[in-house]
């Protein structure tokens, strides 16, 4: 039932990319990114609970298991446990033995 839903949201944004009048288009942007930006915090807690559920604190499953179960990256996993919420590119560095 997953992958319908994703597919219906895909193509409905592929419909706002394919609207001719440049002005209406980038308006239709700009309110769907505006919506997207509250429910990207509320989605992000959730994946973060679930993550969190599923390592059950070093009793359930790995880092990699969860990455793989929820078809995500290993750094987003990684990244709920650091608390971090920014972009890969914005990831600050994890001090190496020495440095601490």
């Amino acid at each position: 039932m997953g992958d319908e839903e994703v597919q219906r949201v895909s193509d409905a944004l592929e419909a706002v990319e394919q609207i001719a009048d440049r002005e209406e288009r980038v308006r239709a942007k700009s309110r769907i990114m505006a919506h997207q930006v509250e429910r990207n915090k509320v989605w992000s807690r959730e994946r973060t609970e679930l993550i969190r559920e599923l390592w059950d604190n070093g009793s359930g499953l790995s880092y990699r298991q969860i990455a793989t179960r929820l078809d995500i990256k290993l750094s987003t996993v990684q990244d709920a446990f650091r608390d971090y919420k920014g972009s890969g590119s914005h990831r600050p560095k994890v001090p190496k033995p020495e440095d601490t």
